[in-house]
């Protein structure tokens, strides 16, 4: 039974330590009014998250294949707690808000390699795609909802959040810590490859990687360029400010896990469907906040966060069941942390709109992310059907000796639903 639930103590760990990477965003329009901070160090500490993250990213994923999965989200958990102390005492002297958001990078970085690849080879296969993406989507969704209303309407708002935090992730740890390890000491001993095997096939690098950017693209639109395009809304400033930008990634981010069963039963009706469905919904997602861009409106924005959010759920859950099926379990944690480098890549969506943009000409560049985004499908197409290339020993095939027990031989086994 204990076996049964691990899952659930390691999802836990994932759904903290994502609380704690994004509780951050709604607090930005209150560091701005109370610290009087400038724009270029507002962008800069919301920035500096990826720097953690990304070599995190990297680093984890190969680390958690040869020393183990535990060995690398136990850290991960204490990091976490360690960033939100360094950003509860940043008014003090604002440069640690660097260096706070920096810690919450580098442990969501690692959360997100290791703890994927325990929770999928904790759950039986098929659901540890869901389940992993579920607990991450909640973190990143249930985290800034609530610290943006506790800072909105309760006292000390850039300390109360952060004490929830730490509260939760002690929780956490007392959970997670001695889950025990998925990952074959076998196959740590071996010599693992920087890149995994699957990560330069072709359909990885044709139907993956082209459309891995929309997932967290569609979600950094949804928190930080529609609640700036509102500033125009002719009906005047919105009355709370700060709940409504966490309200905006409590609606987009919780919806990749509503979303989970759809995505599911379009992945089993074809390997194009699912993904095709996500960058459908991105392109539509897009386009709404072309319209909004260009006409300001409260239930518009809140309609197309709706939509980004399912296109964001469709999409993550897509590709981390391809990475699922892709890799063997010792290249599994390094190809799952490629996978998430390439999506956080599409945080940089705002930053590269507003200076096309230029602070003007916001609908003309979200229409043409909308236009890239639909694109983005036929050169997917390229990509075929996804095939997983398996080593197994020689011994274990029908009719080889046990004499050839230390040859290896590749056995290529498609993958997916029916053809879409």
């Amino acid at each position: 039974m204990q076996r049964r639930t691990a899952w659930i103590r390691v999802a836990a760990a994932l759904f903290g330590i994502a609380w704690g990477a994004n509780h951050f965003t709604p607090l930005l329009l209150v560091y701005r009014s109370e610290l009087k901070l400038p724009d270029s160090a507002i962008t800069g500490i919301f920035g500096i998250y990826a720097v953690g993250l990304v070599p995190a990213l990297i680093l984890s994923g190969r680390a958690a294949d040869r020393y183990g999965r535990r060995a690398v989200l136990r850290p991960a958990t204490l990091v976490s707690v360690l960033a939100s102390v360094v950003l509860m005492i940043g008014p003090v002297w604002w440069p640690l808000l660097y260096v706070g958001r920096l810690l919450a990078g580098m442990a969501s970085g690692a959360a997100c390699s290791a703890g994927t690849a325990w929770v999928s080879e904790l759950s039986a296969p098929g659901l540890g795609a869901r389940r992993s993406a579920a607990a991450l989507s909640l973190g990143f969704g249930v985290g800034p909802l609530l610290a943006g209303a506790l800072a909105q309407w309760l006292p000390l708002p850039t300390e109360v959040s952060y004490v929830v935090h730490l509260a939760l992730m002690a929780g956490v740890i007392i959970l997670a810590w001695r889950v025990p390890e998925t990952a074959p000491a076998s196959r740590r001993t071996e010599r693992s490859r920087w890149v995994p095997r699957p990560a330069v096939s072709r359909h990885f690098l044709l139907g993956v990687v082209p459309w891995a950017p929309w997932v967290f693209g569609t979600v950094a639109i949804s928190i930080a360029t529609l609640p700036a395009l509102l500033a125009n809304h002719s009906g005047g400033p919105i009355s709370a400010p700060v709940a409504f930008s966490g309200l905006l990634g409590g609606l987009t981010l919780p919806l990749g896990a509503l979303v989970q069963p759809i995505a599911r039963r379009l992945a089993q009706a074809g390997h194009l469907h699912a993904p095709v469905a996500g960058l459908l919904l991105a392109s539509l997602g897009l386009a709404g906040a072309a319209v909004v861009a260009w006409r300001p409106d409260i239930p518009l924005i809140v309609a197309t966060a709706v939509v980004l959010g399912a296109g964001y759920g469709v999409l993550m859950v897509t590709g981390l069941a391809r990475v699922e099926l892709l890799a063997e379990r010792h290249e599994f944690a390094g190809l799952v942390s490629i996978f998430y480098a390439l999506a956080y890549l599409g945080f940089g969506a705002p930053y590269l709109v507003a200076a096309l943009a230029g602070g003007v000409a916001y609908a003309r560049w979200l229409g043409v992310a909308a236009f890239v985004a639909l694109a983005t499908i036929p050169v997917m197409m390229l990509g075929g059907r996804p095939v997983r290339r398996i080593m197994v020993r020689r011994s274990e095939q029908p009719g080889v000796s046990s004499r050839e027990a230390g040859e290896r031989a590749e056995v290529v086994r498609p993958v997916g639903g029916r053809e879409g």
